[in-house]
C-alpha cells in the first residue's frame, strides 16, 4: 500500500508538536520551523538525517521495530501515537495483509452477546466496529441514541452523526472534545485497516460535508479509546455525566463494547432511570442487530 502521504504527514505534524526544551535541547532564536528540526529528531533518535529525512518523506516501508521505537521516544510519542506508526510501518510492508476486520454486513452477533448487552440494564451498551457502526445494542442504549438511529440509511455510524446532523451540538454540550475524539478514533482505525473501502467511503464522505472534519482530520490526531467520563445532554431526561469502559472483543477483532452508567444516587443515575422508563413505555424498538440490517 503507497500510504507515504499519510507518514509524511503524521511525522510531520508531531515534530512540529514537540518544543526542543521538551527533549533537553536550547530553544535559541533563530528557529524558522516549529517544534523540531529534522537533524534533531534524527540525533535524538540515533539515525543519520538523511535516513531520517527519508523516513519523513514516507518511505518507512522496512524499518525497524528499534528504529520505529526510537523516533517514538524523540517525538514523544503516546501509547496510541506509537502504536500508530507501526500500524502505518506495517501497512507499507512489501508483505503487509489487511487485517481480519468485521463490518455490519459480515457480521451477526451471537445469542449470547445480544443477552449480555440486554442483561445491562443500568446503562446503554453497544457494540460498534471500527468506523463507529453500532452493529449491537441494549434498549437503554437505542434510546440514549435516539438521534443516531433516526439519521437515514443505515447502519446507525456515530461519527456521522457527529459532523452531519445538528443535534449533535445539543447531546454533545463540549461537542469540539467529542469531535476530536471521533476523528482520532477514525484515524486510528484507517491506521489498522488501510484497506477497508467502507472507512475510507465514510472518511470521504465526511471530508466532503463538513469543514470541521477535515479541520480535525488535518491534525492526524489518534488515540485509543478505553475508560473516562462524558457529559450528554439528552433531548428527554437532560443533563447526565456518564463513566465509560470501552472492551475489544477478543473473538471479533475490530469490534468493541462500550457500557456507559452513572454514578449510583446520583442526579444523572435518577435521569438514567428515567430514560429507561421512557424506553420501556414510550420509545418504539429500533433496528438494531447486524442480522436485522440489509447486506450490502
Amino acid at each position: 500500500m503507497d500510504n507515504r502521504a499519510e507518514v509524511r504527514e503524521f511525522l510531520t505534524t508531531r515534530r512540529a508538536r514537540v518544543q526542543p526544551a521538551a527533549v533537553g535541547l536550547p530553544v535559541g532564536t533563530n528557529r524558522r520551523v516549529p517544534g523540531l528540526r529534522r537533524s534533531e529528531v534524527a540525533a535524538l533518535a540515533g539515525v543519520s538525517v538523511e535516513y531520517y529525512t527519508k523516513l519523513e518523506r514516507g518511505a518507512i516501508s522496512g524499518a525497524s521495530p528499534e528504529v520505529l521505537d526510537a523516533l517514538a521516544r524523540a517525538l514523544l510519542l503516546d501509547d496510541a501515537e506509537r502504536a500508530h506508526l507501526f500500524d502505518l510501518a506495517h501497512a507499507a510492508g512489501p508483505v503487509a495483509r489487511p487485517p481480519k476486520r468485521r463490518g455490519p454486513a459480515s457480521w451477526t452477533p451471537h445469542p449470547g452477546l445480544r443477552w449480555v448487552l440486554d442483561a445491562v440494564t443500568g446503562g446503554p451498551a453497544f457494540v460498534r466496529n471500527g468506523r463507529m457502526d453500532i452493529v449491537a445494542a441494549n434498549p437503554l442504549a437505542r434510546a440514549f441514541y435516539r438521534h443516531v438511529y433516526d439519521m437515514p440509511g443505515t447502519p446507525p455510524n456515530i461519527a456521522r452523526f457527529t459532523f452531519l446532523d445538528e443535534r449533535a451540538r445539543e447531546f454533545y454540550p463540549d461537542w469540539e472534545s467529542f469531535a476530536g475524539i471521533t476523528v482520532a478514533i477514525l484515524r486510528t482505525e484507517a491506521g489498522r485497516d488501510p484497506h477497508n473501502k467502507d472507512l475510507h467511503d465514510l472518511i470521504g464522505e465526511l471530508s466532503t460535508r463538513s469543514v470541521e472534519f477535515r479541520r480535525l482530520w488535518g491534525a492526524h490526531d489518534v488515540r485509543h479509546h478505553g475508560s473516562g467520563f462524558k457529559t450528554f445532554r439528552h433531548h428527554i431526561v437532560g443533563e447526565m455525566t456518564l463513566a465509560y469502559e470501552g472492551m475489544a472483543m477478543e473473538a471479533e477483532p475490530g469490534l468493541t463494547i462500550t457500557i456507559y452508567t452513572a454514578e449510583p444516587g446520583s442526579p444523572s443515575a435518577e435521569r438514567m432511570q428515567l430514560l429507561a422508563s421512557w424506553a420501556a413505555t414510550d420509545h418504539p424498538r429500533h433496528t438494531t442487530d447486524s442480522e436485522e440490517l440489509p447486506q450490502r
